[in-house]
Formats: structure tokens, sequence, C-alpha cells
């Protein structure tokens, strides 16, 4: 009997059309929504390739007037010192590349820089040019695999299930049905099951033609273990709404109502609930305005030039080891001034950026605690972290940017203190940048929670409308 059903469904969903237009419009959607991330991609590694070549041409170049003794082509004051070229031409770029993921997930990588100038100056310097007032964007990114999966994916599986049961009732033929040798939840198990698998499948075989499109390799750099995480999410993420429509569904409403309740849940958990919680946590958490750190940056750079006279003595009593040995300290020296005076700008800066980062983690720790109010943060959240567009993973490569600073500067600070001019072999020991991928372990504890935090509400909607299935109205 059950063969029977699934037969039937099949020659109803092929007679309407809707199957068609579905699988028409989920095409469409993927389709654009793959060309866009990959196009966004594509500008991320064109960025980074040409900053690594003009890294690798400039470097070559100086490296090369510095061995030969050449004039440069632009004037400086010292353009073999240390100092000169620990903060100009020899400048490296620290970069975090996109994952095999990335063009299916643009996540927040369009919010962050994807690459850093490291030199002797402060990072701080970088972090002026990016918007420092960021509320955590929930689900506002580029149209792209993810946007479709959260947003519209929902719709579409709504369409093919808001009348279930009551388009049978409506035609009189569920009284006939019931009348066989099967009971309605048979009867609804068996139809909304055969849906689902058109539906998975089609989602899955689009999502991984769009692996393909994009050269992902499968089978190289944990690929594989990412398409499976990622095909878990959006199966558990479609799970949840196929049972919400048979929640609704035994609601015992007309075919009517139950299109306009389950578009209002639609709007409750992809739309206001996660406003409602970016809000809340912008609210709760406020992030330092970049106003305040302009003022702050503004002050502390006054304050290092009015006390110049002083602020390099002050200096040396904090750092004697910088101090060259049996030389008194020259307090007309530019270049050590220049870099006591910067120095003194970044500890003054300090406060500010730590309340940035320690209130930008707060929001992140309340955006994990509140996110299983809506499956649809869960799932943006868990696709993000898949595809390495979150903000976890842009905080592993900014730690690895402030450690290679920190190198990068060990490296110069003493040499320019010594008043050192550079040659050409010490170009080849400048420190490199290599990037360290973060464990995969956490993104994988990360993407188990949300499969729980999306399947046991899933279970539990499902067995209520089951049990609500009980009291169903044949007629009426």
């Amino acid at each position: 009997m059950l063969i029977q059903i699934v037969k039937n469904e099949w020659r109803n969903l092929t007679a309407d059309r809707t199957l068609w237009w579905v699988t028409f419009i989920l095409v469409v959607a993927i389709g654009y929504g793959v060309y866009n991330g990959t196009s966004w991609v594509h500008f991320l590694e064109r960025s980074i390739e040409e900053a690594l070549q003009d890294e690798h041409d400039r470097l070559a170049k100086a490296q090369h007037t510095v061995a030969n003794g050449l004039e440069p082509e632009r004037e400086s004051r010292s353009p073999y010192s240390a100092r000169y070229i620990g903060r100009r031409m020899g400048l490296r770029y620290a970069y975090l590349p996109p994952g095999p993921l990335a063009s299916l997930s643009v996540g927040q990588s369009d919010l962050y820089p994807s690459y850093f100038k490291v030199n002797t100056q402060s990072t701080q310097r970088q972090k002026r040019h990016s918007e420092l007032e960021n509320p955590n964007h929930l689900l506002t990114s580029r149209f792209d695999l993810a946007f479709v999966i959260v947003y519209l994916f929902p719709l579409l599986i709504l369409a093919l299930s808001y009348n279930l049961i009551s388009s049978e009732r409506e035609q009189g033929t569920l009284a006939m049905v019931l009348s066989q040798p099967v009971t309605l939840r048979q009867f609804v198990v068996s139809k909304i099951g055969f849906r689902a698998l058109i539906v998975s499948v089609l989602v899955i075989g689009l999502s991984f033609l769009a692996f393909l499109l994009n050269g992902i390799n499968l089978f190289g750099d944990g690929a594989s273990g990412q398409l499976l995480r990622w095909i878990a999410i959006v199966l558990a993420y479609s799970a949840f709404w196929f049972s919400l429509a048979v929640a609704v569904n035994a609601l015992g409403k007309n075919s009517a109502t139950n299109a306009i309740i389950l578009a209002g849940m639609w709007l409750l958990f992809v739309v206001v609930v996660p406003s409602a919680v970016s809000l809340v946590v912008k609210n709760l958490y406020p992030v330092p305005t970049r106003v305040e750190f302009i003022v702050a940056s503004r002050e502390a750079s006054m304050d290092a030039r009015a006390t110049e006279a002083r602020l390099l003595s002050v200096f040396y009593e904090d750092h004697p080891e910088l101090l060259p040995e049996g030389e008194e300290a020259d307090m007309e020296e530019f270049d050590t001034l220049q870099w006591a005076a910067e120095m003194k700008v970044e500890e003054s800066l300090k406060p500010v950026l730590a309340r940035y980062d320690e209130q930008l983690l707060k929001q992140q720790g309340q955006v994990n605690r509140l996110r299983f109010l809506s499956p649809a943060i869960v799932t943006q959240e868990a696709l993000n972290e898949i595809a390495g567009t979150g903000l976890a993973r842009y905080r592993h490569f900014m730690s690895g940017v402030e450690a290679f600073h920190q190198e990068w500067r060990a490296y110069f600070v003493p040499k320019i203190f010594d008043m050192y001019e550079m040659t050409g072999p010490d170009f080849d020991e400048i420190p490199p940048y290599n990037y360290v991928e973060e464990p995969q372990g956490r993104v994988n504890r990360y993407v188990r929670v949300a499969l729980v935090g999306l399947i046991l509400p899933t279970l539990g909607i499902f067995a209520l409308g089951l049990f609500k299935l009980r009291s169903y109205p044949l007629t009426g």
C-alpha cells in the first residue's frame, strides 16, 4: 500500500507542475548563488596574488639595490637603514587564504580584510581602515549557496508541503484513502518522506555539482569531510521545515490557512528572530565606535608630540636592552624618537582595541547561546564554519598576524636602535609569513552541536504533529 501511495504522490506532483517549478527555481537560485560566491572568492584570490607579487618584486628590487649600493629611485633619509627597510621597502603581507568551500558561503569574509601589511608599525594602523563598529551581521551576507539554503530553500519546501493533507480532505479523497489498510500517520509519513527525498536529492545533487564547478578537489585538503558536514547540515535544516509542515497540516486547517501559518513561521525563524538576536547582542555588548578610536588616536599622537623631550629617555628606561652598549641616549636621534613616540601611541590605544575585542567576543558568545532560537541562525553559522568564513577562523588568522608581527619586530627593532644598515644577505633572514590553518577539531565540534540543535527540535515538532493527527478531522 505504501508503494501505491508513493506512486500516486509522484503522479500528483508531476501533474500540477509544482515540482518542476520548484526544481527550476532551485536550479536558477543555486546557479546564481554559486556564480556570485565564486566571483567573490576569485576577487579575494586575485587581491592576495597581486599583494604577494608586489611583495616579491619589491623585496627583490630592494635587495638588488642594497647589495649593489645603487641609489634608490625615491630619495630617503636613510634608504638602507633597518628602519626604512622594516617600515617600507621590506614589509610583507600576512594573508588569509580562502577555504575550499569559501565560494559556497561568503559569510563574514566580505566584512574583514583578507590580508594585512606587516611592518615595524603597529597593526592598529591597518585596523583604522576597517569599520570598528561591527555588530554581528547575521544572515545578511552576499547571495551565495548558503543564502539560497537558509532563505529560499524553506520557502520551496513549504510550497511543496503546505497542503500535504488538507488538499486530500478538500478534494474528498482523504476518507477514501483511509478506507484502505493504511493509517493516517502512515499516509502522512509516506507523503512527506517522498517529498523530502525528492527535494533532498535535488539540493544535494546541485550542491555536489556546485562543488565540481568550483574546481574543489574532494580528495584533498579535507574537502570530502567538509562536503559531508555541509550535506548533513542541509539535510537537518530541510528536515526541520518538513516536520514543521507536518505539524501545521495536523492542525486540521484548510490549505490557505496552512500557507499563511507556514509563511509566518518562515518570517519568524528566518527574519524576525535573527534580527532580534542581532539587536539584543548589539545593545548588550556595544563595541567602541570608530569615532572613539579616531579621537583616542589623535589624543595619543598629540600627547606623544608634546612630550618628545622626555619620551625617548622614558622609553629607554622601560627597554634598557635596546640602548647601545656603552652609549648614552641621543635625544636628537629621529629614528629612535619616532619609534618611541609610535610605541607610546600604540600603548595608549590598547585599552580601546582591547575593549573592542572583548565586546566582540561577548557578542559572539551570546550569539552562540541564542542561535538555537532559530534554525536559520544555527544553519548559517554552521555553514560559515564549514566554509571557513566565520568569525572564529578570522580571529585565528588575526592571532597569527599578531604573532608574526611580534616576530617581525623582534628582527628589526634591535637593528633600528643600532642604526644598522641592511646588506643584501640580510634580506634572506627577514622572517617569512606562513599561514597555519585552524584545528579542524573545533569546526567538527561546532558542527556536531549545530546538528543536535537542529535535530532535537525537528524530532519534537514531528512527534507533536504525529500526535495531533490522532484528532485530525477527515471531513469539513
